[in-house]
């Protein structure tokens, strides 16, 4: 049995930690660390889950973004201490995020990662959608929370409120 609660500031060194185990070093180097550059995550969307001893399992945050624009949620990352690794964690944590992200109205959620892994969530590839390089378009996925969210929006994925404009030159 796990809990899930929102990550608390005394929770950040040890969330960080667990994500240092779970993903390869230069984790940060990665384009999408770029879009959380001097951004805090949605603090009601970054989760710890803890088992019944009070031990960090998993946790989860979510950034906001624009897409061309338009408001969106960049999941990730979402990472399970390998010890708890296939009791369904991850899985709990992605379907709690997006519950938790359509009650506080967000409408659409991206990331980057594996299509066979995340498309049971509804996560699909999103064409048109433009991370900063090096990024695999094939890895760019998104659902809609709700229906029709994603249609029309296309474009640069940028920090929100930056200037598209500035990005061109």
């Amino acid at each position: 049995m796990f809990h899930l609660t929102p990550e608390k500031p005394d929770d950040h060194w040890e969330v960080e930690a667990l994500y240092d185990l779970c993903f390869a070093p230069g984790r940060e180097a990665l384009s999408s660390y770029r879009l959380r550059d001097g951004v805090p995550p949605v603090a009601d969307l970054s989760v710890t889950a803890r088992d019944g001893e009070g031990i960090l399992a998993g946790a989860i945050r979510f950034w906001p973004v624009a897409v061309g624009g338009a408001p969106a949620l960049l999941l990730g990352p979402v990472a399970v201490h390998p010890t708890r690794q296939g009791e369904g964690l991850g899985g709990l944590l992605i379907r709690d995020g997006l519950h938790r992200a359509a009650d506080l109205g967000w409408q659409r959620v991206m990331l980057i990662g594996d299509a066979p892994y995340y498309g049971r969530f509804g996560f699909s590839r999103l064409s048109g959608v433009e991370m900063p390089p090096p990024t695999n378009p094939d890895r760019v996925l998104g659902i809609a929370l709700s229906p029709g969210a994603w249609n029309g929006v296309a474009g640069r994925v940028t920090q929100p409120g930056q200037d598209r404009a500035t990005l061109a030159s």
